[in-house]
């Protein structure tokens, strides 16, 4: 059953002890206890379980966001930045790049990026991930982008793709990018009318706790 916005953890039960020959008075005792110690493992269960699932489920996430254009030296690794937390529940933002968690676990990495070619030819962006300031091995994804419209009108296009990590209290993750050509920039886009539509973040990312770390 629930307290006080919390589960109540049954304590396991004081049963009697037995008696040396069978007595109708102790088997009542002792099936008593157990009937109360299944009921109320029932009563937790339920609220974990039922129609409302969830309801007392405390799990780490974050969730963050930029809205300010970023661009990159060509061929230069460049650390995706991230200025807003949007939510955050023990998973947190450090130095405007470093997605930080509280608690080990198996985490979900999700993000989307605009990126924008405003040049007059094809060019490439790489993006991929650092765990605690070293490069995850098979993270890069390497993304071409056709050539602008015309000179008013660039490519734009949004990127995004989702990483399991495992993780110890205390790390953190990171997102590069490099780019092949300056005239390729991670954007940011107003809002805008006709129909009216909301602003563009140039990044948005979130981590989300997924399980304990396997014994």
């Amino acid at each position: 059953m629930a307290t006080s916005n919390r589960i109540l953890n049954p304590a396991p039960p004081s049963l009697p002890l037995g008696t040396e020959k069978y007595e109708r008075r102790y088997q009542d005792q002792f099936t008593n206890v157990l009937r109360l110690y299944f009921n109320q493992l029932r009563n937790s269960l339920s609220e974990l379980l039922g129609n409302v699932g969830g309801k007392y489920l405390d799990f780490p996430y974050g969730a963050f966001s930029s809205y300010t254009s970023q661009s990159a030296t060509v061929n230069t690794a460049t650390l995706v930045t991230l200025s807003n937390t949007d939510f955050s529940n023990t998973v947190s933002l450090q130095t405007g790049s470093e997605i930080t968690v509280a608690n080990a676990g198996i985490y979900n990495l999700q993000f989307s990026v605009q990126v924008q070619n405003a040049g007059n030819a094809p060019y490439d962006i790489f993006i991929w991930l650092r765990q605690n300031g070293t490069d995850i091995t098979g993270s890069t994804g390497k993304v071409g982008l056709p050539a602008r419209k015309n000179p008013g009108d660039p490519f734009h296009d949004i990127k995004g793709w989702n990483y399991f990590l495992s993780m110890n209290a205390g790390d953190y993750v990171q997102i590069y990018w490099s780019t092949t050509n300056v005239d390729v920039t991670i954007p940011t886009y107003a809002a805008s009318g006709t129909p009216t539509k909301p602003s563009t973040a140039s990044v948005v990312a979130t981590l989300s706790f997924v399980s304990a770390l396997p014994n």
